[in-house]
């Protein structure tokens, strides 16, 4: 096979690897603040400042970094995430969880009914918060063409098998559907470490 034929061989081959499979993601500690939360621990009208851009469109990271306080034990330099939401909201892996000394529930973001809170710290200030402290549940964010194309639904639970240096098959995978998102899979920092994911890695929903 000369070098053109083959060439279009391996574009074809990816093109039905990128068709069949979704991007893994692995997403780490990070916080979401409130304006009001963003100006308790930087100051008045203090404004966060963007340095990269996230696999969501509008998401992106900041370059402010804070400390997080529990009974047991302290996390530091842990990453602020934009855009600022209606309320504040801090996301750790149950490894992080247990240094912390606290016991949050798995849960999908944005559900902080019934969390606990932490203490947040930059420099001199401080914020505690009474509730807003999570475990990321693993899901996928997915636009509505890929959803119709792979025929899941919002909200629906799926299994997921990865192919990596570790393969394995998560359960209760959440699916996410909005004409905001792009189509990737978020697992936490522990479940990446379990499956040995590598940028790049690459899985498929199984029904």
């Amino acid at each position: 096979m000369n070098a053109s034929k083959l060439s279009t061989v391996e574009r074809l081959a990816e093109e039905l690897v990128a068709r069949l499979t979704i991007e893994l993601e692995a997403s780490g500690r990070h916080v979401h603040l409130s304006r009001a939360d963003v100006e308790t621990l930087f100051g008045a009208g203090y404004r966060l400042n963007r340095t990269k851009d996230l696999s969501q469109p509008g998401q992106f990271a900041c370059a402010e970094r804070v400390t997080l306080e529990g009974p047991r034990g302290s996390l530091k330099n842990v990453v602020i995430l934009g855009p600022e939401r209606p309320e504040s909201q801090v996301e750790i892996s149950l490894t992080d969880a247990v240094a912390l000394g606290l016991t949050p529930p798995v849960r999908l973001s944005g559900d902080t009914e019934g969390t606990p809170g932490l203490t947040l710290r930059h420099g001199d200030r401080v914020l505690r918060l009474s509730r807003g402290l999570i475990v990321a549940k693993r899901h996928i964010h997915m636009t509505p063409e890929d959803a119709a194309r792979f025929g899941v639904a919002d909200r629906q639970r799926v299994r997921l098998q990865c192919f990596t240096s570790r393969p394995l098959v998560f359960q209760d995978v959440e699916v996410r559907v909005s004409p905001q998102f792009s189509t990737v899979v978020h697992i936490d920092y522990d479940e990446a470490n379990a499956c040995g994911f590598q940028k790049g890695d690459r899985g498929v929903i199984l029904k």
